[in-house]
This record gives structure tokens, sequence and C-alpha cells, in this order.
């Protein structure tokens, strides 16, 4: 019975090892297509402020 329970924890931390690996995965692919626009826009924003 606690092999099997043990069996069952670390299947369940391996399935959210994987999760974190998508998102961070998303994220960065997110990041790098949108990173210039971000980077444009932020420019914008900062040169037209008053100093």
């Amino acid at each position: 019975m606690m092999k099997r329970l043990r069996s069952q924890a670390g299947q369940a931390y391996t399935e959210y090892g994987l999760i974190l690996v998508l998102v961070g995965i998303t994220v960065i692919g997110a990041l790098t297509i949108m990173g210039q626009q971000v980077g444009g826009m932020w420019h914008a924003i900062s040169a037209s402020m008053p100093r």
C-alpha cells in the first residue's frame, strides 16, 4: 500500500514539473516574440514624459 502511495506522489511531482516546464517555455517564447514590440513601446512612453 505504501509503495503505491509513493508511486502516485512521484507521478504527481513529475506531472507538476512537466507543467512548469511547459509554462516556462511558453513564457520565454512569448517574451522573445513580443520583446521588440514591448521595448519599442517602453521607449516611446519614456521619450514622451517630460524631464
